[in-house]
């Protein structure tokens, strides 16, 4: 339903629009860097043309609130007194506190590694969502490679993993930091299991996410240059409220 707000009765209308979604911005309901809903959904919800409200996020965008780029447009507003939501960065190991001087990221429609097929319940030669991570220094130390597979559930029921479908060249980059977020967005409750092991010249660590279903919904594969004891640990992360 859309919101009321006092307004002028000489206000334009997308003036008005902008600031009804500008509460929403504020009050969290599209959190900081969530896509905001399409023009036709909006226009829909407003009662207003898709005119009207492009207007409306043009107005937000000159004011700092909204940024749009080619997947839509997005809240850059912080959330006053919201308490922060806690987040894992994407994919494991992603985020190191030594120095990074190259890093490159991209998703495929491919069929995954068989020992990710069998670990998110895939039938063979199925092809899934499959995202590829690597950094290292500039002089090529501290190495690091990630792929990630992604279950067929994960890909239908979160709508931000379901629209990298048909770009899922392996070319363009590919911005899945948030891939848990989202998860968290759609009503997952993200149980992880990391097992890092050592391995001659390298650190090996594999992530496997659940969802409360105990539905599978990624793997990851991250190899680092580097030497550790294995370890095994497990946390859940609950759904968004």
């Amino acid at each position: 339903m859309a919101r009321t707000t006092p307004s002028s009765d000489h206000e334009p209308l997308y003036a008005r629009i902008a600031v009804q979604l500008l509460g929403e911005l504020r009050d969290g309901t599209i959190p900081p860097g969530e896509r905001l809903p399409g023009e036709r959904e909006l226009a829909g919800r407003f009662g207003v043309s898709r005119e009207t409200v492009r207007q409306a996020l043009q107005m937000l965008r000159r004011g700092g609130q909204v940024s749009t780029d080619r997947r839509g447009s997005h809240a850059t507003l912080p959330v006053t007194g919201a308490e922060p939501v806690p987040s894992l960065d994407f994919p494991v190991g992603a985020h190191t506190s030594e120095p990074c001087a190259r890093q490159r990221t991209s998703v495929t429609w491919e069929t995954p590694p068989p020992e990710h097929a069998k670990a998110l319940g895939l039938a063979p030669r199925r092809a899934t969502l499959v995202h590829r991570y690597e950094s290292a220094a500039a002089d090529g130390s501290g190495l690091r490679t990630a792929v990630t597979s992604f279950s067929a559930i994960a890909v239908t029921e979160v709508e931000e993993l379901a629209r990298y479908r048909d770009r899922a060249d392996g070319h363009a980059s590919a911005q899945l930091s948030r891939a848990y977020d989202w998860m968290r967005k759609a009503g997952l409750t993200l149980h992880h299991r990391d097992a890092i092991t050592r391995l001659p010249q390298s650190v090996r660590v594999t992530r496997r996410v659940h969802d409360q279903y105990d539905r599978p919904l990624e793997i990851t594969d991250l190899t680092v240059d580097a030497q550790q004891d294995a370890l095994v640990y497990e946390f859940t992360l609950p759904a968004a409220e």
